[in-house]
């Protein structure tokens, strides 16, 4: 009876300890793990979103960013998934339909159920770039060129089971052609330097990353896989406006994840202030000027957003 209640009082004082944590939390700086390299879409904008961590009235406390670059992602998320402390002082960025691809595809550590979502800040859609001297002028162009070469239009993306990935097939799918998709490493900014040096013939890339290529005068790009048209990009029309049956399950959802374990408390704390500091109006200002569409969703949203894609992946990925 005596061990009982020993027991009991050590679980009362460990739960009490747990919740004076969580709400002293956060009393030191703050981890950020980018699956991707420095320099691309990914940890371009988690730099620019973490930037007023340390403000009084955000997180009182700093966000460092570290990057575990390496198969579209999957380095990262495994260690995340199985190394990672469960205290709320290494978060991570996540990238969907990424991780939900890749845990549906196998052989990985990970699941959307190994995770917690603390928020969204982004969703940036994917789109097809050439080189600016290439003489294709629209995705009518390309899809002629691949039906007449087929498998013989290289074109570059981030990984594989990434959002660069699944457009490609469905572009392939849709457009019904054969065409040579090239994973690279390093992410969408290796993916877009293998445009510009002519390495592969176009790529299917972040529109983030797009954008600032082509206002740097390096790219062309001929066509968005989204619903609507982008206010980055007005004049660049959708697969759909180029007469290719493409939906959005390609859109990269950007935003903030703790592993799963993670005190509620903690939870609880960064649900209810990351999304106001991804509002912060320096941060949108650094967003718009690096062609970075911003997609700001709770905790709660982001579950949603997270179990939709589930099931669209899925289906997708069982088709293709």
């Amino acid at each position: 009876m005596k061990k009982l209640l020993a027991g009991a009082a050590m679980a009362l004082m460990a739960l009490g300890g747990n919740a004076a944590q969580a709400q002293d939390y956060p009393d030191r700086p703050i981890m950020m793990m980018v699956s991707y390299g420095a320099g691309g879409a990914t940890d371009f904008q988690a730099r620019i979103v973490t930037m007023t961590a340390g403000n009084e009235d955000a997180l009182g406390m700093p966000i460092a960013i570290i990057n575990k670059p390496g198969a579209g992602g999957r380095v990262g998320w495994n260690w995340f998934a199985t190394q990672a402390e469960s205290d709320g002082y290494t978060l991570a960025a996540y990238n969907i339909p990424h991780f939900i691809a890749q845990s549906i595809k196998g052989g990985v550590e990970y699941s959307a159920d190994t995770f917690e979502p603390i928020a969204n800040w982004g969703a940036d859609p994917a789109v097809f770039v050439v080189a600016a001297d290439s003489e294709m002028t629209s995705m009518e162009d390309a899809v002629a060129y691949a039906k007449e070469n087929p498998g013989k239009l290289t074109f570059s993306g981030a990984g594989l089971f990434v959002g660069h990935h699944i457009a490609a097939l469905q572009l392939e799918k849709a457009a019904g052609v054969k065409m040579a998709y090239i994973p690279t490493k390093g992410g969408g900014a290796a993916a877009m330097k293998a445009v510009i040096a002519g390495e592969v013939m176009a790529g299917v890339n972040n529109l983030s990353d797009a954008f600032r290529a082509q206002e740097a005068g390096n790219v062309k790009i001929l066509g968005v896989f989204d619903l609507e048209r982008n206010e980055f990009l007005p004049d660049v029309p959708t697969m759909k406006e180029q007469g290719l049956d493409i939906d959005n399950a390609s859109v990269n959802f950007r935003g903030v994840m703790v592993p799963k374990g993670t005190p509620q408390e903690v939870i609880d704390k960064l649900s209810a202030t990351v999304p106001e500091m991804f509002a912060n109006e320096r941060v949108a200002k650094k967003m718009k000027a690096g062609g970075s569409p911003m997609h700001i969703m709770t905790r709660e949203e982001v579950q949603e957003m997270w179990a939709a894609r589930q099931a669209t992946l899925e289906e997708l990925l069982a088709g293709l």
